[in-house]
């Protein structure tokens, strides 16, 4: 049986990227052989830092294109929507396992992070995150697994097809479990969390944001995947997901004002300093000016559906760090800001991420023409 032939193109972006995540690698042995003291700035007063900001409750977010595309093309069966489906399911994959590598760095005795699986904490809403994440990362394992089939281990395919069904449906539902989940982890930091982002509303807030933000990081991806694999997808069908996302949004800007108004807080919104400002950013740069775009003639063009697909994600990201840092900042004070090995770990883990996608890629039908998900 002939060997399979693997092939990955070194460029010169490459060639820095894995420099990147090799560096992250040697910091992430020496954080596990001496702890999290010597490697990050984290203390008693803000035990959750850049790890857990971005690398888990950012990282599930922005991971989230891979089970709204599923919704859209396997169970709502838009098969235009198909040729993105399997680069969206790649994207989140590797997403989802950077941040199951957040999670498990940010444990103080790292040895023990098989508990869970045996300790039985049903009552903690971590406890459901860290399962939904698990079980979701295995799902979108066994969904690569049956792409991965088509030229390694080809024996596997047909049962792996067989099961596919089953596993799309989990792979819609689980993200909806842990994805509101971590916005339910600060609805108990009633007094602490600045009255601009904390909501009973919460969970709902992240669900939705984690869907919207999909198009968006579908659409970046696909554009980035044209320019440095020649893949190409025509600008009307992402248009098309862009529209989608951009009237969840607006739904979601409409409940944000309710939500405040009926809280009593819509004066926050213009009251001045750091927190005001900030959520001024967050709903102007990532919510109000890319629902603009979205329905006007900007996003006709490529570049109106990638600056829509930035905006909004940077939105997402902002939202979440707005949560974490800047709406607790009066509550736990100053004394907290990133190491330079923090911010190392976390770009290496996006470089190694960025350089597994395009080795897969280059090797496995990805991006090319597929068998289309067949209708009932």
């Amino acid at each position: 049986m002939a060997a399979h032939k693997w092939s990955f193109t070194w460029t010169p972006v490459r060639k820095v990227l894995m420099v990147l995540a090799a560096l992250a690698a040697v910091i992430v042995v020496y954080r596990l052989a001496t702890g999290l003291g010597t490697t990050t700035n984290l203390n008693d007063q803000w035990p959750w830092g850049l790890w857990i900001g971005f690398d888990v409750l950012t990282g599930v977010a922005l991971a989230g294109g891979g089970y709204s595309t599923a919704l859209l093309v396997h169970i709502m069966h838009i098969n235009k929507f198909n040729v993105i489906a399997r680069s969206a399911m790649l994207t989140s994959l590797l997403g989802y396992l950077l941040v199951m590598a957040g999670l498990f760095l940010d444990i103080g005795q790292w040895f023990n992070f098989w508990r869970p699986f045996v300790s039985w904490g049903y009552h903690s809403v971590l406890f459901e995150v860290f399962w939904c994440i698990s079980l979701y990362t295995t799902v979108q394992l066994i969904e690569f697994g049956e792409i991965a089939t088509e030229k390694v281990a080809k024996s596997w395919h047909k049962p792996l097809k067989s099961i596919m069904p089953i596993m799309l449906i989990l792979g819609v539902l689980l993200p909806t479990l842990h994805q509101s989940s971590l916005g339910g982890l600060y609805i108990i930091e009633v007094g602490k969390l600045h009255p601009l982002w904390w909501s009973p509303m919460l969970p709902l807030f992240f669900m939705m944001s984690s869907f919207f933000v999909g198009p968006a990081m579908v659409t970046i991806e696909t554009t980035l995947a044209g320019k440095a694999l020649g893949h190409h997808v025509e600008d009307r069908i992402l248009r098309s997901l862009v529209r989608i996302a951009g009237s969840l949004m607006i739904i979601y800007l409409a409940l944000k004002i309710i939500d405040l108004a009926n809280r009593d807080a819509f004066g926050y919104v213009f009251a001045g300093g750091l927190e005001s400002s900030m959520f001024l950013l967050e709903m102007t740069a990532g919510i109000i000016i890319p629902i603009i775009i979205c329905f006007s003639s900007w996003s006709t063009s490529r570049n109106g559906l990638v600056i829509f697909s930035a905006l909004t994600a940077g939105g997402v990201v902002l939202n979440r760090m707005n949560v974490v840092f800047t709406g607790m900042y009066q509550a736990l004070g100053p004394g907290y800001f990133p190491s330079w090995m923090e911010w190392a770990v976390t770009i290496g883990l996006v470089s190694a991420g960025v350089l597994v996608y395009l080795f897969i890629a280059e090797n496995f039908n990805i991006l090319g023409a597929h068998e289309k998900h067949e209708t009932a």
